[in-house]
């Protein structure tokens, strides 16, 4: 049932984000408008698990319609990124994502102030105070974000240009990339937190550090996402997401090795999260500057709607690997994906287009 909460709320993402890429929505309707709504929609539905629902069935209903929420945020706030940004795209895709990275992390920040003197953390609390979150969020929306000047007109949806993520070999590439970082990326953000809990508590640490340990590892993904904005714009997108994936494939492995020792376990566990989603903006960027300017935004939708698809296998093969063999081995299972990427990123770097990206650094 763990893993059916996260995982509602991919579900929902995929349809939000494929619905919305058969409307045309994120094309059609202003960016800044549709990201306003769907922060508000994704507030309501997040706060009606503590006020309404009353067993799991109704959480995960809730929690899939929090997914669609996301779909309405994430994909729409890259593309405002790419409407203000050229040269330096990859820095403020960065900074979007890493700041997204943090506000994934809040919950556990949330858990660890809110626990009470029986250890056990207040979760209405911290489902009300996320929702406040998102409601600050809508409020922003409409009151500071305005979409730029680089992108092209918004045509018709077409299924031609749709698949054109799939179809075009560099921007085919480019998603391979995206996969084999979604293929680990929620898995560890879903485990890791917890395999810091187990830690700890097996070496009669209080669980409150585990907690903050675990918040430390978003805060460290939002610092990398930043950084590797900034560096892929300087020296290349296929050689920083490279470089990402190998050191967050050797965190995959060397994780289990250290689980033993909560200290140097939180020490991977941060390297792990500054890493794990240093490249993630990277792959949205490429997308960004490979597709049609007229269809970014489906583009994009497209893009992270099948890498949240992917997640689903994780999510759900990596607890059972951690009941069969434990933490120590499980997350082998994640190493694939890191490797995918990086045999995806060297095609990609050899061909005449990824002159695209990044003003022509690859």
């Amino acid at each position: 049932m763990q893993a059916w909460m996260t995982m509602s709320v991919q579900i929902g993402f995929v349809v939000g984000a494929l619905g919305g890429a058969v409307l045309n929505i994120a094309d059609k309707v202003a960016a800044p408008k549709l990201m306003a709504v769907s922060a508000l929609f994704g507030a309501v539905v997040n706060a009606g698990i503590p006020w309404m629902a009353n067993g799991p069935e109704t959480a995960l209903v809730l929690r899939f319609l929090t997914g669609i929420a996301m779909a309405g945020v994430y994909p729409p706030a890259m593309k405002v990124i790419a409407s203000w940004t050229i040269e330096d795209r990859g820095t403020f895709i960065g900074v979007v994502v890493g700041a997204l990275t943090i506000g994934s992390g809040m919950p556990h920040l949330l858990n660890a102030l809110a626990t009470d003197a029986s250890g056990i953390p207040a979760w209405r609390a911290v489902l009300y105070g996320t929702s406040a979150q998102a409601l600050l969020a809508a409020v922003l929306c409409v009151a500071f974000i305005r979409s730029g000047p680089h992108l092209g007109k918004a045509a018709a949806f077409s299924w031609r240009h749709a698949a054109e993520g799939l179809t075009n070999k560099a921007t085919r590439l480019a998603n391979f990339g995206y996969f084999g970082h979604m293929w680990e990326l929620y898995a560890m953000w879903a485990w890791a937190p917890i395999a810091l809990l187990v830690s700890f508590e097996a070496a009669g640490l209080p669980l409150r550090s585990a907690r903050l340990a675990a918040f430390g590892i978003f805060v460290a993904g939002g610092l990398g996402s930043a950084l590797a904005g900034i560096y892929a714009d300087r020296f290349g997108r296929t050689r920083i997401t490279s470089l990402a994936l190998g050191v967050s494939g050797a965190c995959c492995i060397l994780v289990g090795f250290v689980f033993q020792s909560p200290v140097l376990l939180t020490i991977v566990c941060l390297l792990w999260g500054f890493a794990v989603v240093a490249d993630s903006a990277q792959f949205s960027a490429a997308v960004s500057e490979l597709a049609d300017k007229r269809f970014v935004g489906t583009a994009l939708q497209v893009q992270t709607s099948l890498g949240f698809l992917l997640t689903l296998v994780t999510l759900q093969l990596t607890p059972m690997l951690i009941e069969r063999v434990g933490h120590e081995w499980a997350y082998l299972l994640l190493v694939p994906g890191p490797v995918f990427g990086i045999l995806s990123m060297i095609r990609l770097r050899r061909m005449p287009e990824a002159l695209r990206m990044a003003a022509g650094k690859r």
